[in-house]
Formats: C-alpha cells, structure tokens, sequence
C-alpha cells in the first residue's frame, strides 16, 4: 500500500527529476537552430508557441480553481478534471510544447512534448496507486469512467459554486511564468548563433 510518505518522497523525486530534465533540454536547445529558410514561417511558429504557454498557464489556474489543496483529499470530478484525470499535467505538456515552438522547430516542440507525456505518465501511475489505496472504488470508478490523460470534451460537467484557496491560485499562476522565462532565454540564444558565438549543431523543421 502507498503511504502519504512514500507519495511525498515520490513527489519530490519527481521535481528532482524534472529538473533535471529542464536543464538537459535547455543544454541541448543551445545547439538547436530552426531549419525554416523563410523567417516568416519561423516567426508564425514563436507566435503560435506563445498562444501555447498563455494556453497552458490559463489551463493551470483553470484546474488549480477546482482542485488546490484537495488533490489528496477527495475526488474531483468537475471541470478540468470532468474531461481527464489529469488536466493539469495536459496543460503544462502543452506549455512544454509552446517552449518549443519558441525554437521555430514543430520538431522540437514535439519533441519536448513527448518527453513530458512520458515523464508525467511515469508521475501518473505512481499517483493513480496513491489514489486507490486512499478512496478504493471510488477512484477506479473515476478511472473506469473518466481518461486518464487526453481529455474527453463530451464528458464536461460545471461546478455552480467553487470553494477557492487564493493562495494555490497565485502560486500556480507564479509557478507557470516559468514558461514565459523560455522566450528572452531563447531569443539571447537565438542571437548568439546568429553571431556565431554559439555553434549550430543540429537544424529542425
């Protein structure tokens, strides 16, 4: 059985490993260079990025409204959480996505993308054993009638009144300007490869 322990220590393994993974992928992002000839087409992609992470930390807050603070101590099913189990890990693959997109490579930003579907999968199933240990056949009806990952649009169900914590809210709205710190990142880098401060080891569509 998993203990409130073993999912606190997991929790943080998981930040350590996503960490990690941040920082692997902005190392490799120095050496990335858009293989788009014309600008305009480059350009569009940034911008579409750009429309991902507002997306995605919109979505947070969005699924921060229903479930801050109570994601270990009851089941929500409404909202966000009506259409998938984890809408707030859908949310922040799509940021990771937009990230990429700040590249001006489609390639990149798939790319990252699946590697943060993999990561929070790995975070999903350690969560989902939690989850039934704590509210048995309640969570695995949830499971049985709601996906797990990509959301189901015709499941939507709207809470007409929400208990919020506006401290969560803030805090998820600060935690997802992290995304946002990508983009002058990206440029500097961007700069440096056109002046060939930095190498170009590899060009992606």
């Amino acid at each position: 059985m998993t203990s409130p322990e073993d999912m606190s220590r997991f929790q943080r393994r998981r930040r350590i490993v996503i960490a990690i993974i941040i920082a692997l992928i902005l190392f490799a992002l120095l050496t990335i260079r858009s293989a788009w000839s014309n600008d305009w087409i480059h350009e569009y992609i940034e911008d579409f990025g750009i429309g991902a992470i507002v997306l995605a930390i919109l979505g947070r807050m969005w699924c921060t409204l229903y479930i801050g603070g109570r994601k270990s101590a009851e089941i929500v099913r409404l909202g966000p959480y009506s259409m998938s189990r984890n809408p707030l890990y859908v949310f922040s693959t799509l940021g990771a996505a937009g990230i990429g997109m700040l590249t001006g490579s489609l390639t990149v930003a798939f790319a990252l993308a699946v590697l943060c579907y993999v990561a929070f999968h790995l975070v999903i199933l350690a969560e989902e054993g939690y989850l039934e240990n704590t509210f048995g056949e309640t969570y695995k009806a949830y499971k049985r009638e709601v996906p797990r990952f990509f959301p189901k649009l015709s499941l939507y169900k709207e809470a007409d009144v929400l208990s919020v914590r506006a401290s969560m809210l803030y805090k998820t709205f600060f935690d997802g300007l992290v995304f946002f710190i990508a983009y002058p990142l990206l440029e500097f880098v961007e700069y440096l490869q056109v002046t060939h401060v930095l190498p170009v080891l590899l060009r992606l569509y």
